[in-house]
């Protein structure tokens, strides 16, 4: 006869298998409690990083050695599908991973705490190594990220105690309010030290304010040459508010102009070290430039034509005096980007710049306040250094500036191109203006053609000659009948040399080939 099995009673406060809804809640919950510790170090780093007066936050730090890892192919993408918002894209994608990352420490957290701990420690170990490297992070630049991570740590620690009780009894009222209450203060309290941040980080405002406060020596006129504008092209001055911005600070150095100085040292008889003051009582030389990014693809808006004001840099090289054997200079920003310029092209005609000045008003914080460098007839990876704080005479055999080891050319003269501006996807029958801009700085362009559908190339009317350091407009009337066609433009160089017709990418020194447009008619 079979006996009866007992069992023993259970106990009621032992764990026990959560069903599948109990346990989903579980890590949701777990989940949000790691996005919430992250977010609150982050705020806490930030503010951290405003009363130090850096820039490296734990994202700024992250993202700062990202861009100096990334390969030019990478680059390139990035610039194709984001443009100018890059940095932004870029800030929105490390801030997403970090939560992802948050998100699995706090669902580790509640499983094993140490775990989760271990992400955490990971990810705030990175963005302190990262800071660590950055030439601008200063003795304390490692502080943000490093208070960031044990902040999350402490608030990990604790949703993870508020979380243990349902692991035992998943609907256990006073514990899931206990965590409803821990995550609004957490909540609430990031929003405030976010804030805080923003009143105790007043250096951005300080700067802002000297900048607005500067009395320069300025151009009497911005009135582009007379003539130079074409008839439907894109405007021959762009405004600083719609001219790009290619450069590898993740967070804008923020610079006081009494604070600002540029040494000039290396292979010269004499070194010069010049205050902000010293450089505008200097001759001030205003002159229209066009830039161009390496990255511009065949047809691409990564250009664009200002006024710029500055002191020629060719006054302050003669003056340092270059060794003969001396054949670049290696100018270095306030973030620590180099670039590597050949002296040529600073002590020659074309009036290569020390700017100030952009379009009238001090240089942007954006594009360089307080000084940087404008050199026509380069691409501004081997030229264009903004935030500038030194300049070294030397020679190309013994640096290697940012970009060259990253796979771009040592070198990087412009190359001759054009786009066609208008019209851009369709139009009516009848007469329609065709126009652009061609560009070859330091050497010219004289002459641009049209072609439709690959006919006969037809001679463009080119707009009054600006300089040979800036874009030239063009424009051609065309009878454009019904129908789908394609537009092709090129352009001829000072001398009548064709542009380049063989497409080839950015990298490693700019692109070439033509630029076509598909229009509709009707």
């Amino acid at each position: 006869m079979n006996q009866p099995q007992v069992h023993p009673p259970r106990n009621p406060t032992a764990p026990r298998e959560l069903d599948r809804p109990a346990r989903r809640a579980l890590f949701v919950r777990a989940g949000i409690g790691g996005v919430l510790s992250a977010l609150a170090g982050l705020a806490l780093g930030g503010v951290t990083a405003a009363i130090l007066g850096t820039t490296q936050t734990p994202v700024v730090a992250i993202g700062s050695a990202f861009i100096d890892r990334t390969p030019p192919w990478l680059k390139d993408l990035a610039i194709s599908l984001f443009g100018i918002h890059d940095k932004t894209a870029l800030r929105t994608g490390i801030l997403i991973v970090l939560l992802a990352f948050a998100a699995v420490g706090g669902v580790l957290a509640v499983l094993r705490y140490w775990a989760g701990a271990a992400i955490v420690v990971l990810l705030a170990g990175v963005a302190v190594v990262a800071a660590m490297t950055r030439p601008d992070a200063g003795q304390t630049g490692f502080l943000p990220s490093f208070i960031a991570g044990i902040t999350a740590l402490l608030l990990l620690r604790l949703f993870a105690q508020r979380l243990k009780n349902l692991k035992v009894a998943p609907r256990d009222g006073v514990s899931r309010r206990g965590f409803l209450q821990l995550s609004a203060g957490v909540a609430l309290g990031s929003v405030a030290i976010g804030a805080l941040g923003k009143v105790v980080g007043g250096r951005r405002s300080a700067v802002t304010e000297a900048r607005e406060g500067l009395d320069l020596p300025l151009p009497p006129s911005l009135e582009p040459p007379a003539g130079a504008q074409a008839p439907g092209a894109t405007p021959w001055a762009t405004s600083n508010e719609e001219f790009y911005r290619i450069d590898t600070a993740l967070s804008v150095p923020l610079i006081m102009p009494s604070d600002w100085t540029l040494r000039i040292h290396g292979m010269v008889g004499k070194e010069i070290e010049l205050s902000f003051d010293d450089l505008i009582r200097r001759k001030v030389v205003h002159k229209w430039v066009t830039l161009t990014c390496v990255s511009n693809e065949v047809g691409g808006d990564l250009i664009g034509n200002a006024l710029w004001s500055g002191v020629l840099l060719k006054d302050l090289l003669e003056e340092a005096g270059p060794a003969a054997d001396a054949d670049a200079i290696k100018s270095t920003s306030k973030d620590g980007f180099t670039a590597g310029t050949p002296l040529s092209t600073l002590v020659d005609d074309r009036q290569s710049l020390l700017a100030f000045a952009m379009n009238g008003q001090p240089l942007p914080l954006e594009h360089g306040f307080p000084v940087r460098i404008v050199v026509p007839g380069l691409y501004g990876y081997v030229s264009a250094t903004k935030w500038l704080t030194e300049i070294e005479v030397t020679r190309f055999d013994r640096f290697e500036a940012y970009w060259t080891p990253r796979g771009w050319s040592a070198q990087g003269p412009i190359k001759l191109s054009s786009r066609i501006d208008v019209p851009r996807s369709k139009a009516s029958p009848g007469q329609v203006t065709v126009a652009g801009v061609a560009w070859d700085q330091h050497v010219g362009v004289s002459k641009v053609e049209i072609r439709v559908d690959g006919g006969a190339w037809q001679q463009a009317t080119l707009a009054t000659d600006g300089s040979i350091d800036t874009w030239r407009q063009w424009h051609w009337s065309w009878d454009a009948p019904r129908g789908n066609h394609v537009l092709q433009v090129r352009a001829f160089d000072a001398q009548g040399n064709p542009q380049i017709e063989a497409q080839a990418p950015p990298a490693p020194n700019g692109s070439t080939g033509l630029h076509s447009v598909d229009i509709k008619i009707g």
